[in-house]
């Protein structure tokens, strides 16, 4: 019988082409055809491999980085979203400074990232994209994002091809969204910088799975012992789902001006 069920059963790809905007999950051919048809925009997302206290998961900015990106690629219609860059720089290995000092932080040096951000977008200048787009969830590579993406602009000069570092993302969820929360009534030791209520509630409402509740009150009572600047306790995915929305919604404006602009 349960063999007959199989049987039965459509067949399914073994992933998901969830919206259909997520590189990995196409075949060369679909690619392809998604440029024939005017996907011409690749949003390369970058994440980070950080510690975030004992009660949000390693790969916080990686799945924030992936399901936003997402959602603005959909949003934007005629964009597709590269797989996530989890390898940025992060301290000092040796001796370990900033986020190294915590097990299981992932750090490479400046020169390497901006290397292997360079050479992702010049692959896709390759392929036919022609507005490639830089989207950084962590604060601390922000400038240099900016200075690759002026980088292959000088480079492409003269061409149809544009590099666009959006600035907007990052700020949206490290201005807009604090902001959001305090006229909530939330105080900036709540909200906190790092692991605290503005980036729990943010990770909470994108990828739930990745924060342990239980751990909040252990994060609060630990602080920067533990890696945390802020108190989680009051963490939310309904608090979390306001700074989507706006983050999105900044992102894709954000874009839509910069291609205007080079037209």
């Amino acid at each position: 019988m349960a063999l007959a069920l199989w049987a039965a059963a459509p067949s399914q790809p073994a992933w998901s082409k969830a919206g259909g905007v997520f590189l990995e999950n196409l075949t060369w051919t679909e690619v392809r055809d998604d440029l024939r048809a005017g996907k011409t925009t690749i949003i390369i997302p970058v994440g980070g491999t950080e510690q975030s206290g004992p009660h949000i998961a390693l790969g916080k900015h990686n799945a924030r980085a992936r399901v936003l990106a997402g959602k603005i690629a959909t949003a934007l219609g005629n964009a597709l979203v590269a797989p996530v860059i989890a390898y940025v720089p992060e301290g000092s290995i040796t001796p370990p400074a900033a986020h190294m000092r915590f097990a299981g932080t992932i750090s490479i040096s400046d020169d390497t990232f901006k290397s292997l951000l360079s050479s992702a977008a010049r692959s896709f200048r390759q392929h036919g994209f022609t507005d490639i787009v830089l989207i950084g969830d962590h604060g601390g590579y922000q400038s240099q994002l900016k200075a690759v993406a002026t980088r292959l602009n000088r480079e492409w000069a003269g061409t149809r091809t544009r590099a666009h570092y959006i600035a907007e993302y990052y700020k949206a969820a490290d201005i807009d969204f604090p902001k959001i929360l305090r006229d909530k009534g939330y105080t900036d030791k709540q909200i906190g910088v790092h692991a605290g209520l503005a980036d729990t509630s943010l990770t909470m409402a994108l990828d739930a799975g990745l924060v342990e509740q239980e751990n909040t009150a252990r994060a609060a009572r630990e602080g920067k012992a533990a890696g945390v600047d802020g108190d989680p306790r009051a963490s939310s995915a309904a608090l979390g789902q306001l700074g989507v929305d706006l983050i999105v919604a900044k992102t894709v404006a954000a874009i839509r001006s910069a291609q205007n602009e080079q037209r």
